[in-house]
């Protein structure tokens, strides 16, 4: 690892060195147009936009909240903040007033850059939030507001590295809010040097190439898109597409987009299979080569009806917002349904119990990075400004993920749950990914989740409930109930079938499209 690194000077401006090399394509929300960038493009406006904040005075180390959709002024932004050194902090745009209040004074925030679609939230609580000095808009002239349009026609597109402070690789580069069990959301904080360590997400989970056009479907305001839409690919040469769309997309129309610009690389969350996997997708010719999921453990059942499809594995991998990709499956190796897949270079990935010992092959434990060997670059600095976490998640020679799985005789990883996920039920420890694979391979099932809930019959303790989406055709019945508990009999071990089956419309999921179990459990 280099003593300096900068994503902004090093990655980006190296391919602008050609000057036609394609960085980006950014669809419009209706699907009719798109926006088209190179990188060389991207270093001449991040250079301006670095110039930008330079002249309102921020500097390396500064704190800024961004809350965008996927359109190309959030690469701008981010890009151009790395350059100076300024720690963007990406948020979901369905955040709301009491979260944008909490993250600003929670990371003292010198400033704010959103649309006009969101200014309204901000100002109904930056009189609260002190360390707030500059709002910025990329698309609306308010007062109060600095345009960003206005700003960025009047900055100059040179940069060079020695007009800003350096970064070290291990200086401050990023910071993700991600929420817990209990309590606030934790400030997950990167040094410069975890850009330079998704290399290992792009050209080993990825499989990218130079020639190849990746699309990774994730909100700007959560890590997927760091995995998926920004270090990894502009690493290796990759273009990047990218739709506009806030909120909720129509799957045809993603699939047809996905043919129109000859998509060769694709990676969603297990919502989006599982949504994709109810349309006609023999209607559809794409130029696909590779497909992945993260996010989520990805069913076997869903991988199966894609292969039927298209041909495609879809190659499932792990991480979290704390980490780069630590387990994937890829084609180095066979595939085995449902699993993880194998560490990826550089982590050694192990099985432990609660106090770093190893766990026997097939045994449920731990999942933990050893750090003896020495920490990864692509683990997080910190939890920032939480000593209590932090002596959770570092024990010993181990970082603790806070998920459990197993490891099987030939070294591929499985996952049970998140530790608090984990059903213990009549003395019996159900893990939910188990419950609901199986009955994703009912054709009447096109999504479940799987918790544990009190027993209304007070017996039990605690029991197994599956919340169900069904597919096209089917109704809600008593009937259809029992066959969806005798079919998971069958493909688990009885005492793991759902004595609880709710049907629903939909299921609550987070914008990055995993289940929102706890709301489920509150339920």
């Amino acid at each position: 690892m280099p003593l300096e690194f900068n994503f902004g000077f090093d990655i980006v401006d190296k391919w602008a060195e050609d000057r036609t090399k394609l960085a980006l394509i950014s669809v419009d929300q209706s699907g009719d147009s798109a926006r088209y960038h190179t990188f060389y493009t991207l270093s001449q406006e991040s250079n301006r936009f670095a110039n930008v904040l330079r002249g309102m005075g921020l500097r390396k180390g500064d704190r800024a909240l961004v809350i965008l959709n996927s359109v190309p002024e959030w690469y701008i932004v981010m890009i151009g903040m790395i350059k100076l050194g300024v720690v963007p902090m990406p948020g979901t745009t369905q955040l709301t007033p009491k979260d944008i209040e909490y993250r600003l004074n929670r990371s003292e925030a010198t400033m704010v850059i959103t649309d006009m679609v969101h200014t309204g939230r901000i100002e109904r609580v930056v009189d609260k939030c002190p360390s707030v000095r500059h709002l910025m808009s990329i698309d609306c002239h308010m007062e109060g507001w600095t345009c960003y349009t206005s700003e960025m026609a009047a900055a100059s597109p040179l940069l060079s590295r020695v007009d800003v402070e350096a970064t070290r690789s291990d200086d401050p580069m990023w910071i993700y809010f991600t929420s817990g069990t209990t309590g606030h959301p934790k400030m997950v904080l990167h040094a410069q040097r975890y850009a330079l360590a998704h290399e290992v997400t792009a050209r080993y989970a990825q499989d990218l190439r130079p020639t190849d056009l990746h699309w990774t479907v994730s909100d700007t305001g959560w890590a997927k898109a760091a995995w998926g839409k920004l270090f990894g690919q502009m690493i290796v040469g990759a273009a990047i597409i990218q739709w506009e769309t806030p909120g909720r997309f129509v799957p045809d129309k993603l699939l047809e987009l996905m043919e129109r610009y000859g998509v060769t690389s694709f990676c969603a969350p297990p919502t989006v299979y599982r949504m994709l996997i109810q349309k006609d997708l023999r209607r559809y010719r794409l130029t696909l080569r590779h497909c992945m999921s993260a996010g989520e453990p990805l069913n076997p059942e869903v991988i199966r009806v894609w292969h039927d499809a298209f041909g495609l594995e879809i190659y499932d991998f792990y991480g979290q917002t704390e980490t780069v990709c630590i387990v994937a499956n890829t084609p180095r190796f066979p595939l085995r349904y449902g699993s993880m897949g194998k560490p990826t270079p550089g982590h050694d990935v192990r099985i432990v119990d609660d106090e770093g010992g190893p766990v026997p092959d097939g045994e449920e434990g731990n999942i933990a990075i050893y750090l003896g060997g020495g920490r990864p670059p692509g683990l997080m600095l910190e939890y920032w400004k939480d000593p209590e976490e932090m002596a959770k998640a570092f024990r010993g020679d181990f970082y603790y993920t806070g998920d459990r799985g197993y490891v099987d005789a030939d070294g591929y990883f499985w996952f049970v749950g998140r530790s608090d996920d984990v059903i213990k039920s009549s003395g019996y420890r159900i893990g939910p990914f188990e419950v609901e694979s199986a009955l994703m391979t009912h054709p009447a099932v096109a999504e479940c989740a799987v918790v544990g809930v009190e027993d209304p019959e007070g017996i039990r303790g605690i029991v197994v409930k599956a919340n169900v989406v069904l597919a096209h055709g089917y109704e809600p019945s008593e009937a259809l109930t029992r066959e969806l508990q005798d079919h998971v009999k069958k493909g688990t071990a009885p005492y793991k079938y759902p004595r609880i089956i709710e049907y629903a419309e939909d299921l609550p999921k987070t914008v990055s499209g995993k289940i929102l179990r706890r709301e489920l459990r509150k339920k």
